[in-house]
């Protein structure tokens, strides 16, 4: 199985405000974030990516969408990746949502948490860590793959393959913009990088990822 670069996508001004979206759609990048796309693409463009997958989501579409164009890869849309279902709380600013006493859950025991209207913790690992398994089954060992998706997704992922609990994966760090390396093989899987912010160099990044020590894909 393969290399995956889970990247999270660039900022938006619903993060900048401080405002709870979830898996609303319509939300696209700011200047901030199209700027964050470019640097993400012209740090790993010369890298030897065999795909490119992005949640539905605009502002993930459009983080993948410079890498796309210059590899010249479809970015290919995965409704699995898309951000947590927030239900009713979208919208909402998050310092009015820590007013609830459910916030305290969220943060504290996020496993026995429900969004009202909308899914749970453990519904949204099972889905986002089954649809990372799919992707990496469908490429080969020494693959490197590109996976744009959102920041609690990409933490719940990390969670399970490194075999922490549900309730502490908010102390994984995913800032907008961010690549973060999983190596996932038949023997186990390794976190060989996480929270990378562009630009980085290759020696950052996993040996067979270096295109001087690989063939560069056509």
């Amino acid at each position: 199985m393969p290399t995956l670069f889970l990247i999270r996508h660039g900022e938006n001004d619903y993060l900048k405000k401080d405002i709870l979206i979830g898996s609303k759609p319509g939300v696209h990048l700011n200047e901030r974030g199209r700027e964050q796309a470019a640097a993400l693409c012209e740090s790993l463009k010369s890298l030897p990516i065999a795909a490119i997958y992005a949640s539905p989501l605009e502002r993930a579409v459009e983080t993948a969408a410079p890498l796309a164009t210059a590899l010249r890869l479809e970015v290919q849309i995965r409704p699995g990746l898309t951000d947590t279902d927030v239900g009713q709380w979208a919208g909402y600013k998050v310092r009015e949502l820590g007013k609830l006493a459910a916030w305290k859950q969220v943060q504290e025991q996020p496993s026995r948490f429900r969004f009202p209207g909308g899914e749970s913790f453990t519904e949204l690992q099972e889905r986002v860590v089954s649809e990372t398994l799919a992707i990496a089954a469908a490429h080969k060992e020494k693959d490197l793959a590109a996976v744009f998706f959102h920041a609690d997704p990409i933490k719940l992922v990390l969670a399970h393959f490194l075999g922490l609990p549900l309730d502490n994966f908010q102390k994984l760090s995913v800032d907008t913009g961010s690549l973060t390396v999983l190596q996932i093989g038949q023997a186990g899987v390794r976190l060989a990088a996480l929270n990378l912010k562009p630009p980085f160099s290759l020696s950052a990044l996993p040996p067979g990822a270096d295109p001087q020590r690989r063939g560069r894909k056509q």
